[in-house]
């Protein structure tokens, strides 16, 4: 493994490690970044099933002929996120922001999906 690829693996399972304990049942928000697109789900890791995702490949969000590596799309994948939570019933979550700091892109999903409804 690379020197980098490897404290990024650490980073996040670190971070996992974390959320497990302070989660208290609840499911988790994770988000994944690529230089091109964003994702989004919410996972029950007791059951180990995808309660709800959004990313910038959904075709409601290609439709509106928009590109998704920016902070912009970033924050239309956290409100629609957190519109398709609300309706499977979930309201607080724990938010896994994986190896990546809390800052451009990821903050301004985090934002939005706060904004849509949803605690953490």
């Amino acid at each position: 493994m690379s020197g980098q690829h490897e404290l990024r693996l650490r980073r996040q399972a670190r971070l996992r490690f974390q959320l497990r304990h302070k989660a208290a049942g609840r499911p988790r928000l994770s988000v994944f970044r690529s230089s091109k697109h964003i994702y989004a789900q919410i996972i029950d890791d007791a059951q180990g099933r995808t309660l709800a995702s959004a990313s910038t490949l959904d075709a409601s969000y290609r439709e509106a002929g928009r590109t998704g590596a920016d902070a912009d799309a970033a924050a239309a994948v956290g409100k629609l996120v957190a519109e398709r939570a609300l309706a499977a019933g979930i309201t607080k979550v724990v938010f896994d922001r994986g190896s990546y700091l809390y800052h451009g892109r990821v903050k301004a999903l985090a934002e939005a999906a706060r904004e849509g409804g949803l605690e953490f």
